[in-house]
């Protein structure tokens, strides 16, 4: 069986998996900065409408095989371009957000580049730290997932390198 971790373009069958992953409340509590009404399906398909139509966000499916197990994209946010992912929980631990992330900074090749992710989420801060992202900052930020606010970290990849 093939198990390799790959980007392609998202296909309109790939949303109903995003919508699913966006609403497993211990993926979601995590994520720290879902959406803040997860469960409102007309709100997740405009918004992923607007996304994929947007030339400025390069956003892929990540499969495992053939399996459709999140997304990665890279957007505009405010002066900055940031980078995000997402991984079904059933699959974390497997080094896939660090095998997806590292495919989308072949993709995007402009730096700096910048993430954030909550700062009690030590895995997608590992995650961030292997593809050679560096903390520079830290902010507080509202995240309705949990209900207030949260101290969140701000990294940046400054290499011309998506890092080893």
């Amino acid at each position: 069986m093939d198990d390799a971790i790959r980007l392609r373009y998202v296909e309109p069958a790939d949303l109903d998996a995003f919508f699913a992953y966006q609403n497993d409340p211990v993926a979601r509590h995590m994520v720290a900065f879902a959406a803040k009404e997860p469960r409102d399906r007309t709100s997740f398909d405009a918004h992923w409408r607007k996304i994929l139509a947007d030339p400025t966000i390069v956003v892929r499916t990540i499969t495992r095989g053939e399996r459709v197990v999140g997304n990665a994209l890279c957007f505009p946010q405010g002066t900055e371009r940031e980078v995000g992912y997402w991984v079904a929980r059933e699959q974390w631990g497997r080094g896939i957000a660090t095998a997806a992330l590292r495919e989308l900074l072949c993709l995007v090749p402009e730096r700096p580049l910048h993430a954030r992710c909550a700062k009690d989420n030590l895995a997608s801060g590992h995650v961030l730290e292997r593809a050679g992202f560096v903390v520079c900052r830290e902010e507080r930020a509202l995240s309705h997932a949990r209900g207030g606010e949260i101290d969140e970290l701000v990294w940046v990849l400054a290499a011309a390198a998506g890092g080893a």
